[in-house]
């Protein structure tokens, strides 16, 4: 305990990871208290029934991601994910549109016009989002709760489009402080926001729980005790296999390199069991939540009445599916054998017994493929866990943090910006968070 304060005290010492802290920490409040701001027009106090029906199923778990702002009619409804959505086609664009592969290949310039047209897709997402979302406001609250139409007398149609207007401007500026976190404060801005979205739902779960627990005949406090424990076994076992499954293999790593301008001194090839952490979990939630756009936000009509069955097995099919081919579509984005390739030749490197050239992308676009496979079966199954839980009888808002979506974004996301703070601690010569010193995240070892 002694030396967890001692570094406690260390972080505040270095002036610029205190600074970034700080940076951070401010922005999240700006955050969360747009997430308590009602939309211009709205009786907040007849939104009961609207916040009821927000939450289960996809629904629900948009409401998680935005932190219960989504149910509480905010601002900040939208969130992050019409972001996210429109990351997921640019980058798809990437694989099979030559103009955008190239974009890909040109560095960072190439990146920050790819960001440019990601921020242009995510308003035309907006645009189908924003009256979306209003339309479900109309059909779940009373009329008496929109104030501009009975008492100002506003129009529908214009108060569905300034309230329009003021969700794109709201779910843009939550992109702008996600951007504002990744730049000058600590962790990825936009995978912040979303998990701070998520704890601030955990105590209403709790209570949730707790309350079914304790006034029914159900188990009460003995059943109570024991999901907890299970619960916080679930924590720790998902920390400990995500620590492990970002490592480097090592039965590859062994045999990778030799170097002949260093005496062939032996170095490893960074290849990883799950390169691409958490986000084809972010992204794979994405578009399950895509057939609520075609069904006015109303998870009992068309597609999204058949996806939207959180128990369901062609949801927690489809869904583990999705999983599984982001991972490698998300490897595939971030680790670029040819490039690889392309670099070792370069630095004068070789693989024992594989010609360079193509034969060497071959072999690293083979050995990427066997060892993604058991990192994307791993985050497949632990992201469809918390239906086992809601069939064994937990409350859907607990059984959420059962594995799935929630556990792995907060897992995956304090790993890595403890990581970033940990090199932080590292470079100024300070003890690091773990007793070894080293914390495994995103980036490796």
């Amino acid at each position: 305990m002694k030396k967890f304060f001692e570094t406690i005290k260390n972080i505040f010492k270095i002036e610029e990871l205190r600074k970034r802290l700080v940076y951070t920490f401010m922005l999240i409040l700006v955050y969360r208290f747009g997430c308590q701001v009602v939309l211009p027009g709205i009786d907040a106090t007849l939104l009961a029934s609207f916040q009821s029906s927000t939450q289960e199923g996809l629904v629900g778990l948009l409401n998680m991601f935005s932190g219960g702002a989504f149910g509480n009619a905010s601002i900040f409804a939208l969130g992050v994910m019409p972001y996210i959505s429109a990351s997921i086609i640019v980058q798809l664009l990437g694989v099979f549109v030559p103009y955008f592969r190239k974009l890909q290949m040109e560095g960072e310039s190439g990146r920050k016009k790819m960001n440019q047209l990601t921020r242009y897709l995510t308003i035309l997402v907006l645009c189908i989002q924003g009256p979306a979302y209003m339309a479900a406001l109309h059909n779940q609250i009373p009329g008496q709760a929109f104030v501009a139409v009975n008492q100002l007398g506003w129009s529908n149609f214009w108060f569905n489009l300034v309230s329009t207007i003021i969700l794109m401007a709201g779910s843009m500026f939550v992109m702008w402080l996600g951007e504002r976190i990744t730049d000058r404060g600590i962790g990825n801005g936009i995978s912040l926001i979303i998990m701070i979205g998520i704890v601030a739902r955990f105590p209403h779960a709790i209570v949730a729980e707790a309350g079914e627990k304790l006034t029914t005949t159900n188990g009460g406090v003995l059943l109570f005790i024991v999901e907890i424990l299970l619960w916080f076994f679930v924590v720790v076992a998902a920390i400990a296999l995500v620590q492990a499954v970002r490592r480097v293999p090592v039965q590859y790593a062994k045999r990778v390199i030799g170097n002949r301008q260093y005496g062939g001194v032996r170095q490893y090839i960074p290849l990883k069991i799950n390169a691409a952490g958490v986000m084809p979990i972010i992204f794979a939630q994405a578009l399950m939540l895509f057939p609520l756009l075609f069904s006015r936000w109303d998870a009992t009509r068309g597609l999204a009445a058949t996806l939207g069955n959180y128990t369901g097995f062609w949801y927690n099919f489809i869904f583990f599916i999705f999983v599984v081919i982001f991972t490698y579509f998300y490897t595939a984005v971030t680790v670029n054998p040819t490039m690889m390739a392309e670099d070792m030749k370069r630095n004068g490197g070789f693989i024992p017994g594989v010609k360079p050239g193509k034969k060497t992308v071959e072999y690293l676009d083979s050995v990427m493929s066997k060892v993604t496979l058991p990192g994307s079966i791993f985050l497949g199954f632990i992201a469809i866990l918390p239906a086992f839980a809601m069939i064994a009888g937990v409350n859907n808002s607990f059984a959420s943090f059962f594995g799935g979506t929630s556990l792995l974004i907060l897992v995956g996301v304090v790993l890595d910006t403890l990581q970033q703070i940990e090199s932080y601690l590292l470079m100024r010569h300070y003890d690091g968070l773990m007793k070894t010193g080293r914390l495994t995240g995103r980036s490796g070892m």
